[in-house]
């Protein structure tokens, strides 16, 4: 779509949906072209713009650059139309915010949906059309999430190949920015355009995206998690996951059902762990002087971080490598891991049970293991509700899970479905 085009949608619709925070009219133009059209969530630096990270006070109220995912996506020719919706700081993957405001899952215009988090303005906007792609970062499932209950396509790279400059950090050990858009192809051109080395912990790429989506994955070995080892699952999520291994698997690939390490679930527990401790030494004192007009299950999570000892962090560190030196050595004869992207469908927004996160259930993994991740549509439920179906890939192999993704994009049904928008119009 042009930039013009982007903004008539968002005029017309985001009234409502409230996936913006800030519109950018006239758009920040690419200097190359005229290339995709994209939104950037508000935990990411645009020169001169405030970053809110979904707060009431903002966490930078005037960057003075852009960040480097920014500015290498305005360089490759594309053009940016607003900042998008985050949870506050972060962190939750409900895509709730008591503080400014939840966007609408573009999927139901009746009832007020949770469109998941973090990322949850990135997916909402993606989905109702309103720009090509959103720039997403991904510290427990925040880009595959909130991708899979808007029905769309969410791209998590591994560390080190895209730059966190001018990213607000979460948890630094496990943060990651991906992309998010309608179709596996355009994912992976937005991740080729941002990646690449930084002076700082990107030290790989560039990524090839042309080179993965022309990849061909037929004969390649995958392993399925079966529904017994994925806890409690809805069962129109199950009924979906089912027949998706059947499509992906009639495409050509092998898929064998595979009972996954115990340190697979217990992965959850420990990636948390890691996101409160660092978190509250990045965001402590600020918590301390804004708690009164932050989101308060936001500062609870939070406060778990203070009792969090620096020698208890050493401890889940040296955990964590070892966990994936192990698991890495458990993945390595197949080229994937399928699984449901989340066990339930976009509940009600007003039903959300904070004390709990079942939508990162099956995404908190591949931050802990360092994998990229994909998630891609792979139908609806009988209510008309996305669900995702989640390609994981070995360390590094972002490339694999591309092709992967993009071949099952082609058997998985989903032809570009997009949500019924008139309940929003303005």
């Amino acid at each position: 779509m042009t930039p013009n085009e982007a903004l008539a949608r968002i005029r017309r619709y985001d009234g409502r949906l409230n996936a913006f925070v800030q519109v950018f009219d006239p758009p920040l133009p690419g200097e190359d072209g005229d290339g995709p059209v994209v939104a950037v969530k508000d935990l990411i630096d645009v020169a001169g713009v405030p970053t809110g990270g979904g707060s009431r006070v903002p966490v930078d109220p005037a960057p003075a650059r852009h960040a480097r995912v920014v500015e290498r996506l305005l360089q490759a020719g594309w053009s940016a139309v607003g900042k998008t919706h985050t949870v506050e700081l972060a962190y939750g993957g409900w895509g709730t915010n008591r503080a400014v405001g939840a966007p609408w899952n573009p999927w139901d215009a009746r009832v007020h949906r949770a469109p998941g988090g973090s990322s949850s303005g990135s997916a909402a906007a993606v989905a109702a059309g309103l720009c090509d792609a959103a720039l997403g970062t991904d510290t427990g499932g925040s880009v595959r999430i909130p991708a899979a209950i808007c029905g769309v396509v969410g791209l998590k790279p591994g560390r080190g190949l895209v730059s966190l400059r001018g990213v607000h950090p979460l948890s630094p050990a496990l943060d990651t920015v991906g992309a998010l858009a309608r179709d596996v192809a355009t994912a992976a051109r937005m991740l080729a355009a941002i990646s690449g080395p930084d002076e700082a912990a990107a030290v790989r790429g560039p990524f090839d995206a042309e080179a993965a989506l022309a990849a061909d994955v037929r004969g390649r070995r995958l392993a399925a998690l079966p529904l017994e080892s994925l806890g409690e699952v809805d069962p129109e999520v199950a009924r979906l996951y089912g027949e998706a291994l059947e499509r992906f698997q009639d495409a050509g690939v092998a898929i064998e059902t595979v009972k996954p390490p115990a340190l697979l679930e217990d992965s959850f527990a420990a990636n948390g762990l890691l996101m409160a401790g660092e978190g509250w030494r990045i965001w402590g004192e600020r918590i301390a002087r804004h708690a009164q007009v932050m989101d308060p299950w936001i500062v609870r999570r939070f406060e778990v971080g203070r009792e969090i000892s620096e020698q208890r962090l050493d401890e889940v560190h040296a955990r964590r490598a070892a966990d994936q030196k192990a698991f890495h050595a458990w993945l390595a004869p197949y080229d994937g891991l399928l699984s449901p992207t989340c066990p339930i469908p976009a509940p009600p927004i007003e039903t959300v049970d904070e004390t709990v996160s079942p939508l990162s259930r099956l995404t908190r993994a591949a931050n802990y293991m360092d994998l990229p991740a994909i998630s891609v549509p792979c139908g609806l439920t009988g209510g008309g509700l996305p669900v995702g179906f989640q390609i994981a890939g070995r360390p590094g192999d972002e490339a694999r899970v591309v092709a992967l993704g993009a071949t099952f994009e082609r058997v998985s049904g989903w032809d570009g479905r997009t949500p019924d928008l008139s309940g929003f119009e303005a």
